[in-house]
């Protein structure tokens, strides 16, 4: 499939059928063998939509750790990135509450092979109750409301959360990806329906973070179904051969406005033979947040 990818890069046809079956059919099995789950979500999610949103409706049908997972802490901010409170995961997903305003903060890990320039990318798993199945940036999750994560100074938090969740999601134990071996790039503050009348959904000033490192994976399968490293080309080439809807809405978003021109820098400031280095692109950060919503 790599080879595929690199030869005809933005070959029509013949390629799009294959790289359509080859990103999808991983996870749209174990979908496949939740459908009987999705049906009675789907009801249930309507009912919930009508009526006040508990516990039982909004989460009936859905994967017992994710429901477990809803219980996080979050960070809820106004609207200058500032805290205001901690809340559950599940309230700072549900739709009612988004668009009444709730904010919370996240974080965006784009992990770079230092050899190869490749981004690692992940693809959803079929349990996740936001965002199902679609590929995305290596790993995107939220701190949560401990001493800790609440830290604030040079990103402290945030950094000690993409080590927590790259271990979650991915196995990448800690030491493969050093506290300060991320570079802070910017924020962006977005907003986006899991679907159409859909009650889940993201409201966050996200932190983007670039790290290049040697890592070793063993993804959690409730976490993750699939992942595939890619290079420029290779990302350009998916993103227009697959439907716009199998990517996360932020991944797009940083697409779209900032993704290329980083990771052209960051190839392009290779020291001679030494490995990429994503600490090379701290002058660029931007300590602004960037409002797409």
């Amino acid at each position: 499939m790599c080879a595929l990818l690199r030869t005809h890069p933005l070959d029509p046809s013949s390629v799009t059928t294959h790289i359509r079956s080859y990103f999808r059919l991983p996870c749209e099995g174990r979908a496949a063998n939740m459908s009987s789950t999705t049906t009675s979500t789907t009801a249930t999610t309507q009912t919930a939509q009508v009526g006040s949103i508990s516990l039982d409706s909004s989460l009936a049908g859905y994967d017992e750790e994710q429901i477990r997972l809803m219980e996080e802490r979050c960070i809820v901010l106004d609207n200058d990135d500032k805290y205001v409170r901690d809340g559950s995961k599940k309230e700072c997903h549900l739709m009612t509450n988004i668009n009444k305003g709730l904010l919370h903060r996240a974080f965006s890990v784009f992990l770079f092979d230092p050899e190869s320039g490749k981004l690692l990318l992940q693809r959803r798993a079929a349990e996740k109750i936001t965002f199902p199945n679609m590929w995305t940036n290596t790993c995107c999750s939220h701190p949560l409301a401990i001493k800790g994560e609440l830290e604030e100074a040079e990103q402290i938090g945030v950094r000690r959360a993409a080590q927590r969740k790259l271990d979650h999601e991915l196995g990448i134990p800690a030491e493969q990806v050093p506290l300060d071996e991320f570079q802070y790039l910017t924020r962006i503050h977005y907003l986006a329906a899991n679907g159409q009348d859909d009650i889940w959904g993201e409201h966050e000033i996200d932190y983007i973070l670039f790290i290049t490192a040697n890592v070793t994976l063993q993804p959690n399968l409730n976490e993750v179904c699939d992942t595939k490293w890619v290079s420029p080309e290779e990302l350009k080439a998916l993103m227009t051969e697959l439907d716009p809807a199998s990517f996360t809405p932020w991944f797009k978003l940083i697409v779209q406005k900032f993704l290329f021109p980083w990771w052209t820098e960051l190839l392009a400031r290779r020291q001679a033979e030494q490995p990429l280095d994503a600490k090379s692109l701290a002058d660029l950060t931007d300590h602004s947040i960037h409002r797409m919503l």
